[in-house]
């Protein structure tokens, strides 16, 4: 008897494990902002954890999408499991779906770090100097980080009412792009909003300035989350779990070995920017990396006070799933 209730159970176990997927995609941006991502992958982080919790042999893939949108449309079609952005990608996308079928919220926090909207316009030198002439170039506009935090800048200089003021020089392009287009002064735009590290490498021309500073708009925030469908979470309870593990062992391995870290990264991107100038922002003052949502109420409560979203979440709870509640998140 005991052998036929050994069989048994070992039967449901691998029954279990068969239940779920066998190969996890990630849609990642281009930043240092999804340092775990790197880190999981060289690392194995996800495989090891998912072992650990009966799932072996699991298959992880990443993809490059540029910007929140497509990345939460390839989310909501079932071309990808796990997506990464910014507040805003994450809120949107909840909002959206809150309450429905394909309900989506976050996994976890990842990055802390600021972002600068850069100019080489000499006559700007706050948001109050732009002009119609002025074009600013951001991963996208309206849904990117860049987008919400420009708009809370304008909200916060001339009112609630006035939070679009600036969007009409906004338009969507890669940070790669930006960058380019910003230090040759011939791209049809004269300021960007992008993400390190492609904001200090503009900074290194004498005649880029810094603008504005995100933390002067929202303080220490999460910079960057990992999100994913209800419908993934429920059906995946092991997968799932090993994930938000391994992103709480990638961020702790970050913290205590920025440099390997940041190596990674330069590994993946073939970025063409120093390797100590990415090191340098990695290890440098006001960067962390943590599985703990911070701030992500203060974004939430601008998009819905602007009318962005229609649904209000009470909680940074309703943002994410059960697994990180013991956090103390914000």
């Amino acid at each position: 008897m005991r052998f036929i209730a050994a069989l048994l159970l070992s039967l449901v176990l691998a029954a279990s494990a068969r239940a779920e997927v066998t190969e996890l995609r990630f849609a990642q941006q281009t930043s240092v902002a999804f340092l775990q991502f790197n880190v999981m992958k060289h690392r194995k982080l996800v495989e090891k954890h998912a072992a650990a919790l009966g799932v072996p042999d699991l298959k992880v893939s990443f993809s490059t999408f540029n910007g929140p949108d497509a990345m939460n449309d390839a989310l909501l079609s079932g071309a990808v499991d796990i997506v990464s952005g910014g507040p805003p990608g994450l809120i949107i996308i909840w909002a959206k779906t809150h309450g429905t079928s394909r309900e989506v919220r976050g996994v976890a926090g990842l990055a802390r770090l600021p972002w600068l909207l850069n100019s080489r316009n000499p006559n700007v030198k706050t948001i109050k100097d732009f002009t119609a002439a002025d074009k600013i170039a951001m991963p996208s506009v309206k849904s990117s980080s860049q987008a919400v935090l420009l708009e809370m800048a304008a909200a916060k200089e001339w009112g609630d009412a006035n939070y679009e003021k600036l969007d009409p020089l906004t338009v969507s392009m890669s940070p790669s792009d930006a960058t380019t287009g910003l230090l040759s002064g011939g791209g049809g735009f004269n300021a960007a909003f992008t993400v390190p590290p492609f904001q200090t490498m503009q900074l290194k021309d004498p005649a880029v300035h810094t603008v504005l500073d995100s933390r002067d708009v929202i303080g220490d925030s999460t910079a960057a989350y990992a999100w994913t469908s209800k419908t993934f979470h429920d059906a995946n309870p092991k997968v799932y779990q090993a994930l938000v593990n391994a992103i709480v062992e990638a961020s702790a391995f970050i913290m205590a070995n920025k440099r390997e870290a940041a190596l990674y990264y330069i590994e993946d991107t073939k970025t063409r920017a120093d390797p100590e100038e990415t090191i340098g922002i990695v290890t440098g003052p006001g960067v962390s990396y943590d599985a703990t949502p911070l701030a992500s109420m203060k974004w939430a409560e601008f998009m819905y006070r602007a009318g962005r979203i229609k649904v209000q979440a009470k909680s940074w709870k309703d943002l994410f799933f059960p697994e990180i509640h013991g956090m103390n998140g914000g």
